[in-house]
């Protein structure tokens, strides 16, 4: 796989072989009908489908698998059974490409995903609270992130601010 510049699912599916084009099709179908609310986008130069900012599951065609991911903790637990004849390994699970495509499992960890990506988006919009009013005043939440003009920081990493502002109304 030489290309690394993908603009869209179907560029990324158009370099393979025909036998493995077949394949990530029919995953990305899968997936598609089972999460239509998520739209497609390459991350990592992979596909994967994204719903309101949070990304929800790759996938991912090589030379004897396809892969899925993130294969994370809880849903290989939900999935202990299912997933018995797949290897896994860091966050991957590798389906044969020798093998007819489990539809209901991909469907079943789409779903399963799509779940979780949905439960922290609220997570995080209800930490984004709308600012509160208090007798002539609004209290007001204020985040900053930031990374410049500030020298070095050990590894790259940046600072994040957070600042609580209370602000007075005026009549």
């Amino acid at each position: 796989m030489a290309k690394t510049n993908f603009t869209s699912v179907d560029d990324y599916i158009a370099i393979h072989p025909p036998k493995v084009q077949e394949v990530l099709q029919k995953v990305r179908g899968v997936i598609r009908k089972a999460i239509p609310k998520a739209e497609e986008a390459i991350s990592y130069q992979i596909p994967t489908l994204k719903f309101n900012g949070q990304y929800v599951i790759y996938f991912a065609g090589w030379t004897k698998h396809y892969s899925l991911y993130p294969a994370n903790e809880r849903l290989v637990a939900a999935f202990q059974k299912e997933l018995v004849p797949y290897p896994m390994s860091r966050g991957t699970i590798r389906f044969p490409l020798a093998e007819p495509v489990p539809t209901k499992l991909i469907a079943g960890i789409a779903k399963f995903l799509f779940q979780e990506a949905s439960e922290r988006a609220d997570a995080k919009a209800a930490k984004t609270k709308p600012a509160k009013k208090e007798a002539g005043k609004t209290k007001l939440n204020v985040k900053a992130k930031t990374t410049e003009h500030l020298g070095f920081t050990g590894r790259g990493e940046g600072i994040a601010a957070e600042a609580i502002a209370l602000i007075e109304q005026r009549s």
